[in-house]
C-alpha cells in the first residue's frame, strides 16, 4: 500500500459508512455499540469456526420480536487488520470497511448471509 492508514482514517471510514446509511436506518440503529478492534481472538475464530472475519454482528436482531427490550446490547466489531489485508490502496480499503459496516448493520436488522449474497447477485428484491 502506498501510505499507512492510521487509526483516525480509519476510524472516519467506519463512520462514514454509518452516515451514508439512508435516514430511516441511522435513526433505527438504537444502542448498537460499532466498535474497532484489530483483530479476533483466536478463541472467537475457534468458537465461530473459521478461518478470519473482517466484522462481526452479536446480539438481537431488530427482526426479532422484542428485541428493543433485549438486556443485551448489540455490538458490531470492524477488525481492522483484515480490512487493511484485503486491498492494494487505501480508496479499496476504505470500500472494504464501507462494505463491512454495512454487512454487519444488515445483520443488526435480520438480514441473513444468505440473504446479502442473494441482494448482492440480483436474485431478490
Amino acid at each position: 500500500m502506498d501510505e499507512p492508514i492510521d487509526d483516525t482514517t480509519f476510524e472516519d471510514w467506519v463512520l462514514e459508512a454509518i452516515d451514508g446509511l439512508p435516514e430511516r436506518f441511522r435513526e433505527r440503529l438504537g444502542s448498537v455499540a460499532i466498535r474497532i478492534e484489530d483483530r479476533p481472538s483466536a478463541e472467537l475464530l475457534r468458537e465461530l469456526r473459521v478461518g478470519g472475519l473482517y466484522g462481526l454482528y452479536r446480539g438481537v436482531p431488530r427482526s426479532t420480536l422484542g428485541a428493543d427490550h433485549a438486556m443485551t446490547p448489540s455490538v458490531i466489531t470492524i477488525y481492522k487488520e483484515a480490512c487493511l489485508r484485503s486491498a492494494r490502496t487505501r480508496d479499496g480499503v476504505r470500500e472494504r470497511v464501507h462494505d463491512t459496516v454495512r454487512h454487519e448493520i444488515a445483520h443488526h436488522f435480520g438480514i441473513s448471509d444468505e440473504r446479502l449474497r442473494e441482494l448482492a447477485a440480483g436474485d431478490g428484491a
